[in-house]
């Protein structure tokens, strides 16, 4: 591609900080939309698994695993102010790397919060240390403390990332098919108005990975289409959802933290073993599991809408994912050893013979029924846009393009969420990447085809109770005064353990 075809422009130095799954899908886009030398473009990665990859594509590779100990003396040596710095990494504390970006004056972008090895699985640490909400409480302080230092997109990949810029289309939809408004908010407070103006009950990050590949799953073998390490850690952290201001009950093996923003609890159970009733345009309704992730807290508390300073509206936000089939099964065996990987393990791309992504933003609404958008995008499409990774990988990675490009155009404005950003424009830098992105209405609610066979514990007068998405909802308890969801004001329950540290691992 020829110079005069590229859209944006970078003057200072690249480092791509991982090259596995995302990071090697992520540089073709790199190189084909951003004007820089690839010469001032380097990968710094912990195995040579990719190194040919970045070798061919004329950008310089070096093996080296950051630790605590070296991340600061190798970073200084490679990154200075002007350039930046894109993490797509695991085991690499994401808080630490901001905060040495912010130090030099260099940009800085990731797809999720990463802690140092151990963060998910530590056995010393409570359930509510191992949130996703204890991280962020981790990052919204270092915001707070870096104020408008250098630019660093956090959590910006598909999802977390894109699905922020999902749910503010399908919010601006559905407004303009009912009549609420006829054009985008303009601040938080705006957003979160308009969710409450349209009695907006349940965002759900709903996705269904189709893809396939023509040799089947093995015993003792996890298969997966992105980071198995990724998938895996995050499985194992308790399950966390944003929990709304509509909410009459609250599971019994929920808890609330006893500090921060109280914009989500978190179950005393994995993600991985936790299912919630989803829909998709393509798939229909399916089962997907509650696995964490900072969506669900950031988005709860970004379209919290508070009068003279009180809570008083703020919408259930959750993911539901339903995994490739063989990643699902292997999810199952996972479980089955008791949350311990198995001794294989295959990550899907080249042998995958059909099927695709659906990822999008499922909203509920009390008075106007539910609405999707989102990106449907087959695995031929995505290989005939990047000849590297899959559906999976490519939604992923112009989550992240979006990102870069943003930061790269807004240079000075500290430590941000996706939710902060401009969802006009990030979405359409991601577009190309996306297969068919659309918004559509549904009549499904997770009341649909209910009590066949087995009487269930429903709540029949609002759909979008939490007790209704939930499989298998059973021992819900009734919220009293003090846990009022109505005033937003959820205290902690008794056996709630304190959240005062923790961490989180995911990646895609």
């Amino acid at each position: 591609m020829s110079q005069e075809n590229y859209k944006y422009r970078f003057a200072g130095r690249m480092l791509l900080l991982g090259f596995g799954s995302i990071g090697k899908t992520l540089l073709p886009l790199v190189l084909r939309h951003v004007q820089v030398p690839r010469e001032r473009i380097a990968v710094l990665a912990a195995d040579n698994v990719n190194r040919g990859l970045a070798v061919s594509a004329g950008v310089r590779f070096e093996q080296l695993r950051l630790t605590p100990a070296n991340h600061r003396s190798e970073l200084v040596r490679r990154l200075a102010a002007g350039d930046v710095l894109v993490n797509v990494s695991v085991n690499v504390s994401s808080l630490e790397l901001v905060q040495f970006c912010a130090d030099h004056g260099v940009l800085y972008v990731d797809s999720s919060i990463e802690p140092w090895p151990g963060g998910c699985d530590d056995t010393s640490l409570t359930p509510a240390e191992r949130t996703n909400y204890v991280m962020r409480e981790s990052v919204l302080a270092l915001k707070r403390r870096l104020a408008r230092s250098t630019t660093a997109v956090v959590d910006h990949g598909a999802n977390p990332g894109l699905v922020s810029h999902f749910a503010k289309q399908a919010v601006v939809e559905l407004a303009c098919a009912t009549g609420r408004a006829t054009q985008a908010p303009q601040s938080g407070a705006e957003w979160a108005a308009l969710v409450a103006d349209l009695d907006v009950r349940l965002i759900q990050v709903a996705e269904r990975d189709t893809q396939a590949a023509r040799v089947p799953k093995a015993p003792g073998e996890f298969v997966n289409t992105w980071s198995i390490e990724g998938f895996t850690s995050e499985a194992v952290q308790p399950a966390e959802i944003g929990w709304g201001t509509h909410e009459r009950t609250l599971p019994a093996d929920g808890a609330v933290h006893e500090s921060g923003c109280g914009s989500a609890i978190f179950l005393e159970r994995p993600g991985a073993l936790t299912q919630v009733r989803s829909w998709a345009p393509r798939a229909g309704c399916f089962n997907g599991l509650l696995i964490s992730h900072d969506e669900a807290i950031s988005m709860a508390d970004y379209f919290t809408h508070r009068v003279a300073g009180r809570v008083v509206h703020r919408p259930t936000v959750h993911y539901a994912y339903h995994p490739c089939d063989d990643a699902l099964l292997s999810m199952h065996e996972f479980a089955g050893r008791e949350l311990q990987v198995q001794p294989q393990e295959r990550l899907l791309e080249d042998e995958i013979v059909r099927g695709g992504e659906e990822l999008g933003v499922l909203i509920g609404s009390g008075r106007h029924g539910a609405y999707w958008f989102g990106s449907d995008l087959s695995f031929d499409a995505a290989r005939a846009l990047v000849p590297v990774g899959n559906a999976t990988t490519l939604q992923v990675a112009a989550g992240l393009l979006a990102a870069l490009v943003w930061a790269i155009e807004h240079p000075d404005r500290g430590v941000v969420e996706p939710d902060e950003l401009d969802h006009e424009p990030c979405l359409a830098v991601a577009r190309p990447y996306l297969g068919r992105l659309f918004g559509t209405a549904t009549d499904w609610t997770p009341l649909r085809d209910r009590h066949a066979l087995f009487p269930e514990h429903v709540d029949p007068h609002d759909p979008w109770q939490f007790v209704n998405v939930r499989v298998n909802a059973v021992g819900f308890l009734p919220l009293n005064a003090r846990n009022s969801a109505a005033r937003g004001e959820l205290r902690p329950l008794a056996s709630a353990p304190t959240a005062t540290t923790g961490a989180k691992k995911k990646t895609g």
